[in-house]
């Protein structure tokens, strides 16, 4: 299988954002392995996890990111938005601070990465049906109004977290290529360099990516 998972049309980049505790490392488990841990503790800097989905007919190898949600931990995880083409802001349907707090993650996303980044809002444990503190029609609202998709999840039951994770990958795919059949037919004046080539990731041999992964694999 990790054969397999080494051919791919092209890697995208997604990190998980959002308060400490509203369950990104759920998310990002239960997408990747299809594994939920109670006992989950918070997430030490950055981890990072890879699937494979096709869509279209292309096999898009996802590398999704774990950053933590702990305020000492920010200035570490801000590099990491660097070459990020898509991003989840993940809430607590039960804990309306974190759901308050999604407008300082946004600005700090919109601060540090590519300005064509993806970006959905996500509320998760949905499964707190009897506890929900903020009412899905306000945070679809905020999500329109920001130019953001919108979910809610339950890394717990499973409920709409392949929807989440395909949809993104989805949406960056075809903006990608759609950038791509316009360079191809010489309708995008967009100089090299541009946001266009960032959003772009060429694949890589499994020696390459192996060599790029150990710096950060170090870091964890």
């Amino acid at each position: 299988m990790s054969g397999k998972d080494d051919e791919y049309d092209y890697l995208f980049k997604v990190v998980l954002i959002g308060d400490s505790g509203v369950g990104k490392s759920n998310l990002l488990s239960r997408f990747t392995r299809n594994e939920f841990n109670l006992e989950s503790k918070s997430t030490i800097g950055v981890e990072f996890a890879t699937r494979s989905i096709v869509v279209d007919g292309k096999t898009i190898k996802a590398q999704i990111w774990d950053t933590a949600g702990q305020e000492r931990y920010r200035a570490i995880t801000s590099a990491y938005y660097r070459g990020a083409v898509g991003a989840l802001l993940v809430y607590d349907i039960a804990k309306h601070l974190t759901y308050e707090n999604v407008e300082r993650w946004l600005k700090e996303l919109r601060d540090h990465a590519d300005q064509n980044i993806v970006i959905m809002l996500v509320g998760n444990k949905s499964d707190l049906r009897h506890l929900r503190a903020v009412q899905t029609d306000e945070a679809k609202s905020y999500a329109e109004k920001n130019g953001l998709s919108f979910i809610e999840t339950s890394a717990l039951d499973s409920t709409n977290v392949e929807t989440a994770f395909q949809d993104i990958l989805t949406e960056i795919y075809h903006i990608v290529s759609q950038k791509q059949i316009s360079n191809a037919q010489g309708e995008d004046g967009s100089a090299p360099g541009s946001d266009v080539q960032t959003i772009v990731v060429q694949p890589t041999s499994p020696e390459e990516e192996k060599k790029k992964k150990l710096p950060c694999c170090a870091q964890l």
